[in-house]
């Protein structure tokens, strides 16, 4: 098989790779140290408090216009690795939850929670953006805005997060918002980052 051959599968072992990196924090980290997100999660747990809508309602309409506007934006390429990263996410959530938190005191460390649940997110959400997918609507909505304008990824990832986590400050405790603003912070710059690493993939669109 010709080397271009290999392009999606390889965008697609990608995918996977960075789902299961993605839900490995996520569950094992942030769900057990209660770190609070920003994005779209945090927006449907805002949107909670402030007018009891499900986030099971929040999150299917706000992650639907994030990924209309990307698809908008970024093409079919985009739609069919993102339903691959989506679907990898939860399935591997679904797994990781089967079973007990490695660490169920990580809690009791903040920082050190914040910057290890970091590393995951960035490098498993990296990943997926790297090949121009996206697990979540977050990262949908940051490539497409990347995509329009001449912001990079990380800032994109930054802002946003940080307007959710500042109206966050309603229901939140000010000293439990400065470690998710610090794993949101280091994230993104992740992203940011193994984004820039020069890539096979850019030349197949």
């Amino acid at each position: 098989m010709h080397r271009k051959g290999y392009k999606p599968l390889l965008k697609i072992l990608t995918c996977l790779l960075g789902s299961m990196i993605l839900a490995f924090g996520l569950y094992h980290i942030h769900n057990t140290a209660h770190i609070t997100e920003g994005g779209v999660l945090g927006m449907t747990l805002l949107l909670q408090q402030w007018f009891h809508i499900s986030p099971a309602v929040s999150g299917l309409i706000l992650n639907a216009l994030c990924y209309g506007f990307a698809f908008y934006c970024l093409g079919k390429e985009f739609l069919k690795y993102s339903l691959v990263s989506s679907a990898g996410f939860s399935l591997f959530y679904a797994i990781f939850e089967s079973f007990d938190p490695l660490w169920p005191h990580i809690g009791q460390h903040p920082l050190l929670a914040a910057v290890t649940g970091a590393l995951f997110v960035g490098i498993g959400a990296g990943l997926s953006v790297r090949v121009g997918a996206a697990s979540g609507g977050d990262d949908a909505f940051a490539l497409a805005v990347t995509h329009k304008t001449s912001l990079e990824i990380q800032w994109v990832y930054l802002i946003t997060d940080l307007i959710v986590l500042l109206l966050s400050l309603t229901y939140i405790p000010w000293q439990k918002i400065l470690y998710s603003v610090l794993t949101v912070f280091l994230s993104g710059q992740i992203i940011g980052l193994i984004v820039k690493i020069p890539s096979p993939f850019r030349s197949d669109n």
